[in-house]
């Protein structure tokens, strides 16, 4: 097996709050935040596994949280039906925002982190501007029929899965949205660095790869399970490997070309759903949330571009 793909444990870290409902790299990968059944979020460092922050506030689950471009900011999404806009400095909420009509499910700010965006239980979108003092969101977009399953956005689109089966984009320039039908419950979307992909985890134990552009089926990759669980996908930092969660109890990589499993990644004998990950922005690694704990794998070789 290729050096590159031999991922092994490298910090097991006890998050101490619940159930890990999320975990999250920042921008740079510097740090990391997972988020809890307690109503926490948590600052890590991933390679002590030495707590840095905690940040309380939500009065529910949390479920989502992204940091800000410049990691000075972070926003947060809760069952609580808010997300809340918090310094990282000093761990108080900057802005707590309220809309929703159910539980927020998934939370990310847009390229320059003037605009957070968030999806819900309630079937709809919002955009806030959380430059000024606004409390309602400057944008509420409510086409999908059943739960926003992810968000994530590009410097002029917001792209948006839902487990109606659906991929929503919206052109915020035009105001314009089209839809990418993939006939299963989506769980979780990724976007390839390149932006020219999306990665769509689906219930159906499949994960799909579509055009960004034309909305085309490019390839499936298969091999993991996931039942009736939100399990989350990722594209590794070099844009040429897939990596899921599974129901298993295990993590699958796949080369995006090929469509093989390369290497099944088992996160602890014990089993338990693998259902949250994310992948480092520039380093082979990954974090991998299974019930109260966060799992850290890497392997000793870096991109390219890090090497250079």
């Amino acid at each position: 097996m290729p050096a590159f793909l031999n991922f092994n444990c490298s910090k097991t870290i006890d998050c101490k709050q619940g159930a890990v409902r999320a975990v999250r790299y920042n921008v740079d990968g510097s740090y990391c935040l997972s988020c809890g059944s307690d109503k926490k979020i948590k600052l890590w460092n991933p390679v002590s596994g030495l707590l840095l922050k905690t940040y309380g506030g939500h009065a529910d689950e949390v479920t989502d949280v992204a940091g800000s471009c410049d990691s000075s900011y972070i926003v947060s999404s809760s069952l609580d039906k808010s997300i809340i806009y918090w310094d990282v400095a000093t761990g108080a909420p900057v802005r707590r925002l309220r809309s929703h009509a159910g539980g927020v499910r998934c939370v990310c700010f847009n390229e320059d982190s003037s605009i957070a965006i968030s999806g819900g239980r309630d079937n709809a979108i919002m955009c806030w501007d959380i430059r000024t003092r606004r409390l309602d969101p400057v944008q509420v977009m409510k086409d999908a029929k059943d739960c926003i399953t992810a968000v994530l956005t590009n410097d002029h689109k917001i792209f948006a899965s839902s487990l109606d089966g659906c991929v929503r984009h919206y052109d915020i320039r035009v105001g314009e949205l089209t839809c990418d039908e993939v006939g299963q419950p989506i769980t979780y979307l990724a976007q390839t660095k390149d932006e020219q992909c999306l990665l769509v985890g689906c219930q159906d134990n499949t994960l799909r790869l579509l055009d960004c552009e034309s909305g085309g089926l490019l390839s499936e990759y298969k091999g993991h399970q996931s039942a009736d669980y939100h399990i989350e996908c990722g594209i590794l930092a070099d844009d040429a490997h897939l990596v899921s969660g599974s129901s298993d109890g295990d993590a699958y990589i796949w080369d995006l070309l090929e469509t093989k499993v390369l290497q099944r990644i088992r996160i602890c004998d014990n089993g338990g759903v693998v259902h949250s990950l994310a992948t480092h922005p520039k380093r082979q690694e990954m974090l991998f949330a299974r019930r109260r704990d966060m799992y850290v794998f890497s392997t000793d070789l870096q991109i390219e571009e890090e090497q250079l």
